[in-house]
């Protein structure tokens, strides 16, 4: 977790998941004193980009924690899901404790549609909190007794222990509506379109370019996008483009005519017209406020 790099434009530290010795699988578990202890430039109050997963558990104390141009307030029973491309900051975890878990983005495969209406943070009640903590010290045990004595390692294992965990803390969602078939095919259809606007969103703006690339029709698209978001696959397409820009804007010193070159605009006029539609002002004014709004720097 430690290894990263600084873009030449960029602020932002580029994250990549290099595991500790004996910590090969796909996951590692830490906590919030060893994040401490291993950082001791203070490096985490920074704005970070990880390629992996990070998931959190405040057990005790109180703290503060950045995402996305999002601020959170830690306390006891604060649920924190960093996901990859994000980004975040800890900007003051000097008195929280719990644990902290590290794991790559194919480590648990079916979570895509769950995670992207979750929040990066989230609180759980004290029933709910206790039965986390106990979950997650299983899985450090598990990890634990996996690197000190390779012969009893199961990735299998850990990924089911890390999945128990994340499903007991997981924020309560409305129970689906309709048949069961149909929504798990909105699923397999979001998971679809949702890696594909990852990929792609640089380069397609438009719905139909997705639905052409997956066959689907741009409609089906859209049902399975509502039904897991509650918004369309139009309006996810553009959140996701506007999400990057927003990140260019405040986290790199490109003019705007560079982001929108980045972004996949033909031209800045373009970039200026999408932007303030969906941010209600032009991207030169909005990273006017932040850095106003945020004289630190992040």
């Amino acid at each position: 977790m430690e290894n990263g790099h600084v873009d030449g434009h960029s602020a932002v530290r580029q994250l990549r998941y290099l595991p500790a010795v004996g910590s090969a699988y796909g996951v590692e578990v830490l906590d919030f004193a060893a994040l401490r202890a291993m950082d001791i430039h203070r490096r985490r109050v920074q704005p970070q980009r990880p390629d992996f997963h990070v998931f959190a558990l405040v057990g005790s104390g109180t703290g503060a924690h950045e995402a996305d141009f999002h601020g959170y307030r830690l306390s006891e029973g604060s649920a924190v899901w960093i996901r990859p491309g994000m980004v975040h900051c800890w900007s003051d975890i000097d008195a929280c404790d719990g644990p902290l878990i590290l794991f790559r983005p194919g480590f648990l495969p079916g979570f895509t549609s769950a995670e992207a209406t979750t929040p990066a943070c989230w609180q759980l009640d004290q029933q709910r909190l206790s039965l986390a903590l106990l979950a997650a010290e299983h899985l450090g045990r598990e990890h634990s007794a996996a690197a000190r004595t390779p012969r009893l390692a199961s990735p299998a294992l850990l990924a089911h222990l890390l999945a128990a965990l994340i499903l007991r803390a997981l924020p309560d969602t409305p129970a689906p509506t309709g048949p069961a078939e149909s929504g798990s095919r909105h699923t397999d259809v979001f998971r679809a379109y949702r890696a594909a606007v990852e990929e792609h969103f640089t380069d397609w703006h438009h719905v139909a370019d997705y639905a052409q690339a997956l066959g689907y029709d741009v409609r089906t698209l859209t049902r399975a996008t509502r039904a897991a978001t509650g918004t369309g696959a139009k309006a996810f397409l553009d959140q996701r483009i506007l999400l990057e820009a927003k990140r260019l804007l405040a986290h790199t010193d490109l003019p705007v005519s560079g982001c929108a070159r980045r972004l996949g605009f033909r031209d800045v006029g373009n970039f200026t017209t999408f932007f303030r539609r969906q941010a209600t002002m032009p991207p030169a004014a909005w990273r006017a406020a932040y850095s106003t709004a945020d004289p630190g720097g992040r």
